[in-house]
């Protein structure tokens, strides 16, 4: 329908406003305060998104200091954009750059893995042997997927056999789609899980499982299919009044729920999967199977002094304070992103809030004084559910929603304006954010 007057078709201000919201997010930032002069040895563990923000924002900041990122990874992957993949929206092509790309001159890039941490020696030691002292260190390592802890499981299945995992790469969703398709033509049993850990993007298995059962609908197959989410508590979602409307959601669209089951076996060969429970092991057939593994810190960081001692022990995330993100016995090291040992903010979003924090700590523990900048847990999640509608769900540590757009986006609607954040501006704004610009 187009307004009257104007010649604009409702899907042309669609595009205007997504598009706006996408230069916005690319601009330049705010003027950024005056270089400190330093020559700190600052070492960045990971190239991921938390590192290269880090990096960048650095290489602005400080003058004279020597800044090394260590990682092996030559590409870099908008993970944010795997669901998207997963569901056949994008290609994979969509979530690859190279790593270089995105890395500021003036910072010295080892293209090697960390094999041993020495918080104490304060130095960092190579796969290939080299030691790397440094005043300061930043854990940005991100996490691993934990695939071989599901029994009977390979990430070589992904896209065969009915079984998808978005998580595992822009390829492994793209095949993720293949399995999907099928499935949503075709009907039967659709299983899609979540782990017990603490995990990346916990919205991610949620999202997979709307889109999977909207297109289902467009395509034919939804009569035919049965959707079951298989969460790993009685929640849906950590935050009870997203809980609540996730829960109703689910009712409105006939997916069915199983509270306390957690993927730990596959027979790929008679696509049977077997869920822990508090009654047992339980046994559920199924035709496609989306599958997100245990997640956990990697081992040169589990098997270091870093990790807590009297939580997560299973899976070795970064003991810091959670409003400074500085390590809680050795000031000199702080973690963003994954490997963060904090009760939330394992989204590329939070690491937009994070890492300005970690910024003002270090360059008040250079300059001879304390920080003051406080992270109070942010964590953004675009919850799609269905294509062309997402809720824009933000929050904090105490559960409190807070919102970015307030009168424009409300977080638990479905609306359009959520869906374009989500499918065009973020990558927007993601990148500018690794560019240290927002």
């Amino acid at each position: 329908m187009t307004q009257r007057g104007t010649g604009f078709t409702r899907r042309g201000i669609m595009g205007l406003g997504a598009a706006g919201l996408a230069l916005a997010a690319s601009a330049p930032g705010p003027a950024r305060a005056e270089k400190v002069r330093t020559p700190a040895r600052i070492l960045i563990l990971g190239a991921g998104a938390a590192g290269t923000t880090f990096a960048n924002r650095m290489v602005e900041r400080l003058e004279g200091a020597e800044i090394t990122l260590l990682d092996d990874r030559l590409q870099h992957f908008y993970q944010p954009g795997l669901s998207l993949i997963g569901a056949g929206l994008k290609p994979a092509r969509y979530a690859v750059s190279p790593t270089g790309e995105w890395l500021p001159a003036g910072v010295r890039w080892i293209k090697e893995k960390a094999a041993e941490i020495d918080p104490v020696a304060k130095a960092v030691t190579t796969a290939r042997g080299t030691r790397l002292a440094y005043d300061y260190l930043i854990v940005a390592t991100g996490l691993v997927l934990d695939y071989g802890a599901i029994e009977g499981f390979s990430p070589e299945m992904i896209g065969t056999g009915g079984i998808g995992s978005v998580y595992a790469g822009p390829d492994a969703a793209a095949r993720t789609w293949t399995a999907a398709a099928r499935f949503a033509e075709e009907g039967g049993q659709g299983l899609f899980t979540r782990p017990a850990t603490e995990m990346k993007c916990a919205g991610a298995p949620l999202k997979h499982t709307f889109l999977i059962d909207d297109i289902a609908r467009s395509r034919g197959g939804r009569p035919k299919a049965e959707f079951t989410y298989f969460s790993n508590n009685e929640t849906l979602f950590s935050v009870p009044i997203v809980h609540e409307k996730l829960r109703m959601l689910f009712g409105n669209r006939g997916i069915a729920t199983a509270p306390s089951h957690v993927l730990s076996a596959i027979e790929p060969g008679q696509r049977r999967a077997f869920f822990r429970t508090p009654e047992g092991l339980v046994e559920r057939p199924y035709d496609y199977i989306h599958v997100i593994p245990p997640m956990r810190a990697p081992d040169v960081v589990r098997n270091s002094p870093l990790p807590w001692a009297d939580r997560w022990m299973d899976q070795g995330w970064v003991e810091v304070d959670m409003e400074t993100l500085r390590h809680c016995r050795f000031p000199e090291v702080f973690a963003i992103g994954d490997v963060a040992g904090v009760p939330k903010g394992k989204t590329a979003a939070s690491v937009k809030w994070q890492v300005p924090v970690v910024e003002d700590h270090l360059i008040a523990a250079i300059e001879g004084r304390e920080g003051t900048a406080s992270y109070n847990g942010y964590t953004s999640c675009p919850m799609i559910t269905r294509v062309g509608r997402a809720m824009l769900i933000e929050f904090d540590y105490q559960n409190n929603l807070v919102e970015s757009f307030p009168g424009l986006v409300a977080p638990l609607e479905e609306l359009w304006i959520s869906w374009l954040m989500k499918e065009i501006a973020l990558k927007a704004t993601y990148n500018a954010m690794l560019r240290g610009r927002a």
